[in-house]
């Protein structure tokens, strides 16, 4: 099995050196990465891009001589790049900020502007308070803010969602995948409830875009927010914007800065460097497919790398349910679509014992709820101090799984 696992996926087993730090040695041994859902490593092209930047082309934007104009360019070329990655029309619907939780409560003063009391907003339990915390200010502008309920299982209640959408709905704010418990949404089945209601589809895919090909344009979402830190790049947030809905809202913005979409929603000087990286990720992610098309590579690469991370997350899932006192949590892998995110606890350890003894083994593991706050206290696990999650990223490697396999037999036989 694993040398059948490594042989049809020996291309991408082979770009690890990729990544220089998964060199690294700590206490005589590398480290192994399961902490991808809170930020990946980054490859060399990124760092060159980040460093070659301020190297040769640092300056801020709109002037006459070189540099400033090649800062204009990359920004151009970044927008189209990810323009690319999410399948939007082009680089006018991309804007970029600091991060995710940035743009989206800059894209709620918006709303509050727009909306008027008694207008609907609709949220999910399931989410990170990056989709959840900027939507519920909005309960002080008078608007009406609903929760959609969740299942024992870390799913949606897509009963309860039907019933929450009413003719008063405005804006459906839901995510695409969940960043506590890998569960992955029907987003064709909630832009069908927004748009009965004649209301906008904002969605957040921080944690589904470094796992599986997006087209924004074939999931008729109006909004959409992801971190290009989650897929191999630097600390930067981006927004789509379906083509002339950001022009139509009142963003916050200074007198001198442009009115038009993309810069809209972009308050002061981007971080040009960080941009720069983001645009070598989105053609290093490229680089694993083939196409005619960055477009075609792009969705090419993420099929394949779906394929691996899956394969790979169903091992540590597997081998978790083998082990006594351990309970996992959220949706199982069966025929649907899943993030290779698995999260679990441990009868007699809190989630933050589990991960100092996996640290002393060299295995980096999250503990708590990652700001997913409201599911983890939802199904009782925040007063255990939230799970322990392990996630898969494409440099994880067979080996990686099974040193944890082992490590976590090691920790249960020792509770």
């Amino acid at each position: 099995m694993t040398d059948d696992l490594e042989s049809r996926f020996a291309d991408l087993i082979a770009r690890r050196t990729d990544f220089p730090a998964l060199a690294r040695l700590h206490e005589g041994r590398t480290l192994a990465h399961f902490d991808g859902p809170g930020g990946t490593q980054v490859p060399q092209a990124v760092i060159d891009a980040v460093s070659g930047y301020y190297r040769t082309a640092n300056a801020n934007t709109h002037g006459f001589f070189v540099t400033t104009v090649e800062t204009d360019r990359m920004l151009h070329d970044a927008r189209a790049a990810m323009a690319d990655f999410l399948g939007a029309d082009g680089a006018r619907d991309i804007s970029f900020g600091a991060n995710m939780t940035t743009l989206a409560w800059g894209l709620a003063h918006a709303f509050a502007r727009r909306f008027q009391p008694g207008d609907e907003v609709l949220v999910s339990n399931l989410d990170h308070e990056a989709n959840r915390g900027p939507w519920l200010m909005l309960r002080e502008h008078g608007m009406v803010v609903r929760e959609i309920a969740i299942r024992p299982d870390a799913t949606l209640d897509y009963d309860d969602f039907a019933a929450q959408v009413t003719p008063r709905t405005r804006l459906v704010a839901v995510g695409m995948a969940s960043n506590a418990f890998g569960t992955v949404n029907d987003i064709a089945r909630a832009r069908e409830l927004a748009y009965r209601a004649g209301a906008w589809l904002l969605v957040d895919a921080v944690h589904y875009a470094p796992h599986f090909p997006l087209d924004v344009r074939s999931l008729g979402v109006d909004f959409l927010l992801c971190s290009a830190y989650k897929f191999y790049g630097p600390h930067v947030g981006v927004l789509y914007s379906r083509n002339g809905l950001l022009d139509s809202l009142a963003t916050d913005r200074l007198r001198t800065q442009d009115p038009r979409a993309p810069h809209r929603i972009e308050t002061g000087t981007l971080n040009h460097a960080a941009i720069a990286g983001t645009l070598a990720a989105v053609d290093y992610l490229a680089s694993f497919g083939a196409g005619a098309s960055r477009r075609e590579r792009v969705v090419a690469a993420l099929n394949r790398v779906a394929e691996y991370e899956r394969e790979l997350a169903q091992r540590i899932w597997r081998g978790l349910q083998r082990l006594p006192a351990v309970t996992l949590v959220g949706p199982p892998f069966g025929t649907g679509r899943r993030a290779p995110t698995v999260s679990f606890v441990v009868a007699g350890l809190e989630a933050a014992e589990v991960c100092r003894r996996l640290a002393e083994r060299g295995i980096c593991a999250w503990d708590g709820h990652f700001y997913a706050i409201r599911p983890i206290e939802l199904l009782g696990l925040l007063e255990r101090g939230g799970v322990t999650r392990v996630g898969i990223s494409l440099y994880n490697s067979v080996e990686d799984v099974d040193r944890l396999l082992a490590a976590m037999a090691e920790i249960v036989a020792g509770a």
